[in-house]
């Protein structure tokens, strides 16, 4: 897939997300409006507007709250020049705007961008990245980073961030009202009680699924890019094995935003079968770094 194929098929993700976000939550509500025995029609309508103007507002200020739930802090380039320097240079060389810079205290090494557009971005990093990579490895990580500016990559996963983590949480609040409520007050709603106990427990789990599915192959498009921009595979490789072989547990990070980060912080290291595999936000970094080793 080339630069204009990701950012079209990008476009057309974000807002066939958003599209499906608004249907799936008046679903999910009209269901256990019924089970609940309370006015559907009036739920409906209420919960339609409400996943909407969610959907636009994930789209706007993803990136606000991406950065406030990961403790993110601007910074000047008086505060970190050399991180400053490197992301000023390559964003000269790939022909995009000056990103926000960001950096969270944190001695988990990673980093990740998000916004809504290249005019609308930011790159931001751990203090445990910029402490342990040389250089080289911080100009392929930033690369790479830039890459997901430049595909559009992070006006979909920002998107995505923001409504997994509302399905989450909403339905989290469904089992707890199921689980209170009285039994006989559902007596004549038995088929849909049963179908919203089943949508609240699998909801999050095909959210999670979507979130995957629109992260992993990026990471390898992103790779390659932005080997493209810096003409040094080996340094973002490097990086990769630092990320790899740190076994640092992160801080601020969440399940939610883990897909942003160039490498999953809630990776286990040491867990290697098919059902994590299944779960895991990105591709395996040794696969990564043999590509590009292999470059």
């Amino acid at each position: 897939m080339d630069i204009y194929s990701a950012i079209s098929s990008n476009r057309w993700k974000t807002w066939s997300i958003m599209v499906l976000f608004v249907v799936f939550i008046t679903t999910v509500v009209y269901v256990m409006s019924r089970a609940w025995g309370l006015d559907s029609l009036s739920l409906v309508g209420i919960s339609f507007i409400l996943a909407g103007l969610m959907s636009i507002g994930s789209f706007f200020y993803s990136d606000k709250l991406v950065l406030a739930t990961s403790g993110a802090k601007a910074v000047e380039k008086k505060d970190f020049p050399r991180f400053y320097r490197i992301v000023e240079n390559l964003s000269i060389g790939s022909g995009l705007p000056l990103p926000r810079i960001y950096v969270i205290d944190d001695p988990s090494p990673n980093a990740f961008a998000t916004g809504r557009d290249p005019k609308h971005s930011v790159i931001c990093a751990t203090t445990g990245l910029l402490n342990i990579l040389t250089d080289a490895e911080l100009e392929g990580v930033i690369a790479h980073e830039l890459s997901h500016i430049k595909n559009y990559d992070i006006r979909l996963m920002g998107v995505v961030a923001i409504l997994v983590g509302f399905i989450a949480i909403l339905s989290d609040l469904f089992i707890r009202i199921n689980f209170f409520k009285n039994s006989d007050d559902n007596k004549g709603n038995a088929v849909f009680l049963v179908i919203a106990l089943i949508l609240a427990i699998l909801s999050p789990i095909a959210a999670t699924l979507i979130q995957l599915s629109v992260s992993r192959k990026r990471e390898y498009l992103a790779d390659a890019s932005g080997v493209l921009l810096t003409r040094y595979p080996d340094g973002l490789a490097s990086a990769l094995e630092k990320l790899a072989h740190d076994k640092t547990a992160p801080r601020v990070a969440s399940n939610a935003t883990a897909h942003l980060f160039i490498e999953n912080p809630f990776d286990n290291k040491r867990v290697k079968n098919l059902f994590t595999g299944l779960f895991n936000t990105h591709p395996p970094i040794e696969d990564r770094i043999k590509i590009l080793r292999s470059m």
